[in-house]
């Protein structure tokens, strides 16, 4: 049970930090200057969410860990415990994640200056913490710091591929207003860097398997898993192609019809990418071989 609360942590996690990525990167640099201040007043409230979930669940990733390493529930409240644990490999970088959420909650509350610039400074400096423990951290020297840099590389690619689908919607609607033109613009600007997001995403991937099993082992519940998480992958790439070259041609002859099929493959496409990073927040937690 444990276990399970901290996989399901792990995975909200996850989804929270990368959502507010897309967000954050929508309102500083995807979308058009005109339309940069729409898109955060939109979203603030979401992202406020978004960063709060995402700073309990570090919190929480941190007791819970105590209480795996010790007897069960009754360590999750010990803070003699969670010392413990911050005195491990992991532990020593999750402090300065949890601080680091903490931080972002803050600044989005108190809506400063510039705000999404510096949200998606925070963001990115979660994924490069994120990158520095589980798996990707199990080697040391020049190999363990390339691994640890081609981790972060997936999560950052990762990111900005599934968080900047959800402002991508926005923007479809926005398409049927006063903002047509500048919602178009913003949406191919996201479809210009999401191929290198992609790219990004499988060629990082494949180096992280490779890195870590040094080839794929299918007889193991770790390989399984991550046979499942490839073709949720692929589906979410076919999806993507679908959408970039088959149904925006098709815009200008049946515009209504073409842009709801685009809506409904966009959230399938989310869906998708979330049962990615359940897959990830579970098989993280095993041995790989």
């Amino acid at each position: 049970m444990l276990a399970s609360v901290y996989v399901g942590l792990r995975g909200l996690h996850f989804i929270a930090v990368m959502l507010a990525f897309g967000c954050a990167l929508y309102g500083a640099w995807w979308a058009t200057p005109q339309l940069r201040r729409l898109m955060i007043q939109r979203f603030l409230p979401f992202v406020r969410v978004a960063l709060l979930v995402n700073a309990v669940s570090a919190t929480l990733m941190l007791m819970l860990q105590g209480g795996q390493m010790g007897n069960g529930w009754g360590d999750v409240l010990q803070p003699d415990v969670w010392l413990a644990v911050a005195g491990t490999r992991f532990g020593s970088v999750w402090l300065w994640q949890i601080l680091l959420t903490w931080i972002a909650l803050i600044v989005v509350c108190l809506k400063p200056h510039r705000l999404a610039p510096l949200l998606l400074i925070l963001c990115v400096a979660q994924f490069l913490l994120m990158a520095g423990v589980g798996h990707a951290a199990m080697r040391d020297g020049i190999v363990g710091g390339l691994q640890r840099m081609n981790h972060a590389v997936h999560l950052l690619c990762a990111g900005a591929w599934f968080g900047g689908l959800l402002p991508f919607l926005y923007c479809l609607r926005l398409a049927k207003g006063p903002w047509r033109i500048e919602a178009i613009n913003s949406m191919m600007r996201f479809s210009r860097w999401g191929h290198l997001a992609v790219i990004g995403v499988i060629i990082s991937g494949l180096a992280n398997a490779w890195l870590i099993q040094g080839q794929l082992v299918t007889g193991t519940a770790y390989g399984r898993l991550l046979l499942v998480k490839c073709a949720f992958v692929a589906l979410m790439v076919v999806i993507a192609l679908v959408n970039r070259y088959v149904l925006v041609p098709r815009m200008a002859t049946d515009r209504q019809r073409i842009q709801r099929l685009f809506v409904r493959t966009t959230q399938a496409e989310m869906i998708l990418g979330a049962l990615v990073l359940a897959a990830v927040s579970l098989f993280a937690t095993w041995e790989p071989f």
